[in-house]
Parts: structure tokens; C-alpha cells; sequence
């Protein structure tokens, strides 16, 4: 150490902050623990850095402290100027205890707070993946990705959503530079979210502005899942078509109507809260209508049986019409098991006991038809 560094740090152990503060007509500023100071760095030393803070005294950045990926200790020299956080307001020499460290990640995160503000559009590479999404680094900083967030381009179209399969095309990210915005930048708990279809969020918003009600859009078919199929149309947008809007016929699932890559047309439904929901069945004339009118309730039907669930079983009359037979209207017993009375693919006689053509449902009943052959 120098003698101007010795005299000085004598100084200052002669003169303590509080008799510094007793003085009266002293100017000087009061800090705390946390507060980020600019200084001119004084002397650099083998493991400690003295650096003169105007109007505040002298402090010391030493051991750990030291290192931070914007303060280089090889390359500081007296004159420097710096900045560096406080530890400790004053200690056992009376200088002020500063850390270069504990200022680089101050310094970051509020880079991260400052651009998060701005909404400012940064490039970043996925580091690795979980079931959750991707982790990513902005500054230095590792930062998450969730599924949620990624754009129409990359979030995971999956049939029933298996997370397996899921996780496969999230891995296959990895490496892959993406375009983000950070939504959360939150130092004190060290949680740093970002997003990626925040990016074009404002154009895409202004593009579904445009869209109108009963609009016919055409595109092309992007996912199937067990609830829907998903179609891109337009500049960049997306929409639904819940598996109720696909057909007026009752379908098992979509991929057997559909197929990835198809083009189509749909009509836009609703547009809530930026998503866009379609159907392609409104552009059909439903075929329901026109055939329910040669059926009555109390009518004898024939219907063969298509499906059996334990709350009752699905009966095909045509083509078109679909009706339902509750389990209670099995038997007059109670009915512990459906596929005990009726099971797939028979051919019986039934009883229209309820029709409701707005909601596309016609009640059956063989406990009534029974009943019937009984008097």
C-alpha cells in the first residue's frame, strides 16, 4: 500500500463518520447498506481497491467483492471511475464497504427492469428445456420461457397433450435463437420471465381488430388435439375450431375428419381476449333441422347402437340424427351396468321421448317401450 493510501486510511481512523457528521457545517451525504455510489478509484492493490467518494470519504472494495463481468481488476487504475454498492456504511478502519459485485448485479437487473419497461424486442438462445417451457439468459441472467408464451410458430401442437411428446419438441429448441420480450423482471426474488409472442403482440392485436363476426376466413390446419383442430389463416393468425364446430355429425375425434397441412375454410365465431374461435360447420347447412321434422315425440324407432357410456348409450336413427338413451331409460330396474342391457352395434326399438332441435338432442327410451308392449 502507498503512503498517500497509509495517510489517509490514518485519516480516517482518527476522524469516524459520526464525528465527520458531529461537525458542524459538514456536508456530507448519509448512506446505507444497499445504496449504489460513484467513485474515483484511489489505489489498486494485489486483493483491494481503494476508491474516493465525493463528498462521502474513502471505502474499500476487497476479496469477492472485488470481481463483476463489467469491473475488470487487471485493468483498473487511479482515476478510474467506478461504481460499487455498500456493504457496510462504515467499518472497524472507518472506511465505507463496497463491493463491485453486488453493484454489477444491481447494475444488471435494472438493465433487465429498464428493458422490460421499454418493451424492447431481445434476441436470446434457449439453453434447455423442461415440461414447463425453456431457459434462456438475458445479461448474464437465466431466465424462463413458458409454453404459454411461445409464438403461434413454435408452441407444441399436441394430440391429447402428451407431455412427452411435448418435452421432445421443446428439446428440439434448444441452441435455436428466439425473439423475446421480458414481462417479469423482479430482482428481490430473482425471477426473470419472458415472451416470446409479447413480441408481436401489438401487431397482432391491430390484425384482430380487423376481423369481423361471421367473417369466412381460409387456411390451413396447424394442429389436431382431442378438443379441436387449430388453423392458421391471414398474416400470422391463428384460431380454434372446438371439436362442437367441426360437424354437425357427432365425431369421435377430430383426426378423423382431419389432417395437418389441409387447407379449409372456416367462419369466425368470437374473438375474446385475442383468441379467435371458429367453425366450419355454420358454413354447412345443418342437415339436423330438415331431418328431425319426420320424427315425433312418442315415435317407434328403429336405431342401431353406436356407442356405450355408463350414463347411457348413443343410438344412430339416420345418417343425421343421433339420440340418447339415459341409462335410467334402460329398465325399470336399477341399472348397475349399461353393457349388461344394450351393447354396440344391435339393432333395436326405441321410444322418441324428448326432442329439442336448437340443441341438436333427441331422448330415447326403452323402459317407456316396454311399458308400452306391456299394456
Amino acid at each position: 500500500m502507498s503512503n498517500e493510501t497509509t495517510a489517509i486510511l490514518s485519516h480516517n481512523q482518527a476522524v469516524t463518520m459520526q464525528e465527520l457528521l458531529a461537525q458542524e457545517g459538514t456536508d456530507i451525504k448519509v448512506i446505507k447498506t444497499g445504496d449504489v455510489l460513484e467513485g474515483r478509484v484511489f489505489s489498486v492493490g494485489k486483493n483491494e481497491v481503494y476508491i474516493d467518494v465525493p463528498g462521502i470519504g474513502l471505502g474499500v472494495v476487497r476479496g469477492r467483492e472485488l470481481y463483476d463481468d463489467a469491473v475488470s481488476l487487471a485493468s483498473l487504475k487511479a482515476g478510474d471511475q467506478v461504481f460499487a454498492s455498500v456493504l457496510e456504511a462504515e467499518n472497524k478502519d472507518g472506511n465505507i464497504e463496497l463491493s463491485f459485485r453486488q453493484a454489477g448485479q444491481e447494475r444488471v437487473w435494472k438493465t433487465l427492469v429498464d428493458r422490460m419497461k421499454s418493451k424492447e424486442t431481445i434476441k436470446t438462445k434457449i439453453l434447455e428445456a423442461n415440461k414447463g417451457g425453456l431457459m434462456v439468459e438475458v445479461n448474464s441472467v437465466t431466465g424462463f420461457l413458458p409454453v404459454s408464451q411461445l409464438s403461434t410458430e413454435h408452441y407444441p401442437r399436441v394430440e391429447e397433450g402428451d407431455k412427452i411428446k411435448i418435452l421432445e419438441i421443446l428439446k428440439s429448441y434448444v441452441n435455436q435463437i428466439f425473439d423475446v420480450q421480458i414481462i417479469t423482471a423482479d430482482p428481490e426474488d430473482e425471477k426473470l420471465i419472458v415472451s416470446e409472442k409479447a413480441v408481436n403482440e401489438d401487431e397482432l392485436r391491430s390484425k384482430i381488430d380487423k376481423l369481423k363476426i361471421n367473417e369466412i376466413v381460409e387456411g390451413e390446419v396447424t394442429g389436431i388435439v382431442d378438443f379441436g383442430i387449430f388453423i392458421k389463416f391471414g398474416e400470422g393468425l391463428e384460431g380454434l375450431v372446438h371439436i362442437s364446430e367441426l360437424a354437425w355429425s357427432r365425431i369421435d375425434h377430430p383426426k378423423d375428419l382431419f389432417k395437418v397441412g389441409q387447407k379449409i375454410k372456416a367462419q369466425i365465431i368470437s374473438i375474446e381476449k385475442g383468441r379467435i374461435s371458429l367453425s366450419i360447420k355454420r358454413l354447412e347447412k345443418d342437415p339436423w333441422l330438415e331431418s328431425i321434422q319426420k320424427y315425433e315425440v312418442g315415435q317407434i324407432v328403429k336405431g342401431k347402437v353406436t356407442k356405450v357410456m355408463p350414463f347411457g348409450a348413443f343410438v344412430e336413427l339416420d345418417p343425421d340424427i343421433y339420440g340418447l338413451v339415459h341409462s335410467v331409460e334402460l329398465s325399470n330396474e336399477e341399472v348397475k351396468d349399461t353393457l349388461e342391457l344394450i351393447k354396440v352395434g344391435e339393432e333395436r326399438e326405441f321410444k322418441i321421448i324428448s326432442i329439442e332441435p336448437q340443441e341438436h338432442r333427441l331422448g330415447l327410451s326403452l323402459r317407456a317401450l316396454t311399458a308400452l308392449k306391456e299394456e
